[in-house]
């Protein structure tokens, strides 16, 4: 489909205050000059201490979407930093399953919106896209040809496949739920109701400023506490923001894969563009993966998740 196909976005800010306000007018325009409308623009400006509005504020953000009437095709995040997992134990997961189950809409964002994300999934099974954001990505200085492309690929297409270079060992084709989203959040949802209970998953990992041994902490407690052990494979994403040093001494990120990798015998297979760098792709998250990695070349195709509506769409389709 043709991205420039007029869409409806909706914007929601659960997380953090947008401090750059420039970014989110460039994202907006943007969007209205590639054809498309955008509702509810006042959240971008909206603050209360670090947070984008009081959590009364963030919270009608998210359980309005449940009464909203007509739906947007696309409910855009403004940004992530920090307050979703102050709002997870009052959303309205019924309600939202009653509105978006019967007219499903793409909910897109990344980082701190992973816990509303995988909190959807766990409570309602709505499948959401992780992805690009207002401000960071769309209002950024240069917009990312990959990223533009990528996202429409995913909230367009029933069936599309990603491919990438990857320093994995071959892995014949393995098929699981496709899921994850920030390790940070996802580990802040363990032992909680908001967390999905996956069996044969494809689980999915992204960061930033969090240095290897974090990172591999936080993936040790997901071992440890027999998540990892229902998995079939792990994606690891883009991981940046760190500064090795001296006291390393060689530990690094490929030392935490080939440690998990023995471990827990599961495939890590690393370098996808996804996360919190200007090239990312947009992964469905609750949708079918199936994954495999031939002479350095992995694969991922993903089928499953809606799609937007066109003239064409049969009626199981957004």
């Amino acid at each position: 489909m043709n991205p420039q196909t007029p869409r409806t976005f909706h914007l929601i800010a659960p997380s953090g205050y947008c401090h750059n306000q420039p970014a989110a007018a460039l994202g907006i325009q943007r969007l209205q000059q590639a054809g498309h409308q955008v509702a509810n623009q006042s959240v971008t400006g909206r603050r209360f201490q670090r947070f984008a509005g009081s959590d009364a504020e963030r919270l009608q953000d998210i359980n309005a979407l449940a009464r909203l009437s007509p739906l947007p095709d696309i409910i855009l995040a403004v940004r992530g930093g920090y307050g979703v997992t102050r709002l997870l134990d009052q959303i309205d997961y019924a309600g939202l399953k009653q509105q978006l189950a019967a007219q499903p809409v793409a909910l897109c964002g990344h980082s701190d919106l992973t816990a509303l994300q995988l909190a959807l999934l766990a409570q309602s099974g709505l499948i959401t896209f992780s992805g690009p954001m207002l401000c960071g990505n769309f209002g950024a200085p240069d917009l990312s040809a990959f990223t533009w492309e990528r996202f429409w690929q995913a909230l367009t297409s029933p069936e599309f496949t990603l491919s990438w270079h990857s320093s994995a060992q071959p892995l014949a084709e393995t098929e699981g739920t496709l899921w994850g989203g920030n390790l940070a959040m996802i580990m802040t949802l363990v032992g909680t109701p908001w967390m999905p209970q996956i069996d044969d998953g494809i689980l999915v990992i992204e960061d930033i400023n969090e240095h290897p041994f974090r990172t591999e902490r936080m993936l040790l407690q997901l071992h440890q506490c027999g998540i990892l052990a229902r998995q079939r494979a792990i994606v690891a994403g883009s991981f940046s923001g760190f500064t090795p040093t001296d006291y390393d001494n060689g530990f690094g990120f490929a030392t935490v894969w080939q440690r998990i990798r023995d471990l827990t015998g599961l495939p890590v297979i690393d370098g996808l563009d996804f996360g919190h760098e200007q090239a990312t792709v947009t992964l469905p998250l609750g949708a079918r993966g199936a994954l495999s990695v031939h002479q350095g070349q992995a694969s991922l195709r993903i089928s499953g998740h809606p799609v937007l509506r066109t003239a064409a769409t049969s009626e199981n389709q957004v």
